[in-house]
């Protein structure tokens, strides 16, 4: 810790889940002004979560009501990530429970992302609006390494839906399963997966299966923040959204909701909406304080 200077009230909250064993577990530390790259990377390594928040306040010339906008960055246990969705509804919900609901700014390594905080029913959920995504192909022979890594013979990958690298703060890999079956069984070479990942500049591999048109079950290998799997994944959720409405495999209006973490024990929802005219995307989920 930086020297003479105090530990933060380091706080623990889970999104996409309103119960406090479900969704993604996430450290968020509200004033980390006085703490120093080492510090924060030190913090979330003693936490173990796949990432954990740390909020400053807001850079020069950032717009955004005063009190409600902020400069946040995001370390897992390995390194720091440009962007992360659940700690982002994390620190979204902690906030709100000290300043009340509605409009924050966050001020991320990847841009700027707003997030609609709402309270109903004693059930605090947080919306949070993408950067500009974009999707790009992805070498036939990273498809061959990534694929090798997770022991998937390509035959059980879904033909109507490409694999893609998709973007909306972070780098996804989008792989879809055939099967459930084939979804719920993962055992990965994680060093292998993890070089790869370094290679390409990827923060998860978004694995997905199309149970109907608008529902999906994903999980997502997380080997580079030093994880097997992220129980839910918010970052990765809007690059699927971007990838679904680019390859026309949803409408450019559509509400799709998400299902993961039930294979880890830890189940969580997280809600994608896409809008025409509006390239962005935007990911909803519930939040609760653990402990």
């Amino acid at each position: 810790m930086t020297t003479n200077v105090t530990r933060p009230e380091v706080l623990r909250y889970t999104a996409f889940s309103s119960a406090p064993d479900g969704g993604n577990p996430a450290g968020v530390v509200l004033d980390a002004a006085g703490l120093d790259d080492g510090d924060m990377l030190a913090i979330a390594a003693e936490l173990g979560y796949s990432e954990s928040a740390f909020l400053t306040p807001p850079p020069e010339g950032l717009d955004g009501r005063e009190g409600r906008a902020y400069g946040i960055r995001y370390f897992s246990p390995k390194a720091e990530v440009p962007f992360c969705g659940h700690a982002t509804v994390a620190a979204a919900v902690a906030l709100a429970e000290r300043i009340g609901p509605g409009d924050l700014l966050f001020a991320t390594r990847a841009g700027t992302v707003p997030v609609e905080v709402t309270e109903e029913g004693g059930s605090v959920r947080a919306t949070l609006t993408s950067v500009e995504p974009h999707v790009e192909d992805v070498a036939d022979a990273d498809l061959a390494e990534a694929l090798a890594a997770l022991d998937w013979p390509a035959a059980d990958l879904d033909p109507t839906f490409p694999p893609r690298i998709a973007f909306a703060g972070a780098r996804h890999l989008v792989l879809a399963a055939a099967t459930r079956a084939r979804l719920a069984d993962l055992a990965y070479d994680f060093a292998r997966l993890e070089t790869l990942m370094h290679r390409l500049d990827l923060t998860t591999v978004q694995l997905v299966w199309r149970e109907s048109a608008t529902f999906f079950h994903v999980r997502d290998p997380f080997p580079v923040g030093g994880v097997v799997e992220d129980p839910a994944t918010g970052a990765a959720a809007a690059a699927f959204g971007a990838y679904a409405r680019e390859l026309g495999l949803v409408p450019d209006d559509a509400v799709l909701t998400l299902y993961q973490g039930e294979d880890l024990g830890r189940p969580g929802e997280l809600t994608v909406t896409l809008r025409a005219g509006d390239r962005r995307v935007r990911v909803e989920g519930a939040g609760a304080r653990i402990g």
